[in-house]
């Protein structure tokens, strides 16, 4: 799939056809691998690579800008054909926002934040983040990579709270190892207020966060879920940044059942 600036962006497709369409976001430093079997077989599920990351081209800009991330998730939803719940995880929340921006609810049939920022920047509380973040940054942004892998691996290894078994943790830690420096610094270097924006969201949207999140404050989804108007929240006790691996069955029957509910919505409307 080609961006309109001409990156190739690599999409990952499983699932029955006729089911619902899910587009699934990345975080920061991740790639598509990480949401690992979500919606096994019952979602038509297009797990993207954003531009920087995983298989998708690696240009030289356009990380800070909001308009080319619009246009990457502009040019999935263009290839899905029908209108796909967008599921945001971590900085892919950040990602969807920047879609709405300057797409508004287009092609959505409805949006999913797991763990998500909706903003970045000093002052926006929609951007908290936890304190396996804070220890993380800078180090995690230096071009010295015996600088940033220490810190790399750490965040790693806080990503979920119970640890990670030795393969799983070196398959996680592979994905920020292959983006580079530059790009995870970039992303970084934005200032994105969203308050109006979530205010103005119109498609029915599930909010979910684990209360051990050390990743990405809490604080950040419930300040999401206080501006959006047609939203529900699942809090996941005891679980870390990333539920869809930490408790794969409640995530993916939570994510099932909203995909499911809003292609009723849309197809009876």
């Amino acid at each position: 799939m080609t961006a309109a600036d001409g990156t190739e962006l690599a999409c990952h497709v499983s699932g029955p056809e006729d089911a619902p369409p899910v587009v699934l976001v990345h975080g920061w430093a991740a790639a598509a691998s990480s949401w690992g079997d979500v919606g096994a077989d019952r979602l038509r599920t297009i797990a993207v690579d954003l531009r920087g990351h995983g298989d998708s081209g690696r240009p030289v800009d356009g990380y800070r800008d909001s308009e080319t991330w619009a246009g990457d998730i502009a040019a999935v939803l263009g290839c899905v054909g029908a209108p796909a719940v967008l599921v945001g995880w971590s900085y892919g929340g950040l990602v969807i926002t920047d879609y709405l921006r300057h797409h508004g609810t287009a092609g959505v049939a409805g949006i999913v934040l797991v763990g998500a920022i909706t903003e970045i920047g000093r002052g926006h509380p929609g951007g908290h983040v936890g304190p396996a973040m804070r220890a993380a940054l800078p180090a995690a942004l230096s071009e010295d990579a015996d600088v940033a892998v220490p810190a790399l691996l750490e965040l790693t290894r806080r990503m979920t709270a119970t640890p990670m078994a030795g393969a799983m943790l070196q398959s996680a830690l592979s994905a920020p190892l292959r983006v580079p420096p530059s790009v995870r610094a970039a992303m970084f270097q934005r200032d994105v207020d969203s308050a109006e924006l979530l205010r103005s969201i119109d498609v029915p949207t599930l909010l979910i966060h684990g209360t051990a999140d050390a990743v990405v404050d809490p604080r950040a989804t419930e300040y999401a879920a206080g501006l959006i108007g047609a939203s529900d929240t699942r809090w996941y006790e005891d679980i870390g940044h990333m539920p869809f691996l930490e408790c794969v069955e409640d995530f993916t029957a939570d994510l099932v059942t909203f995909a499911q509910s809003v292609a009723t919505t849309k197809a009876g409307s």
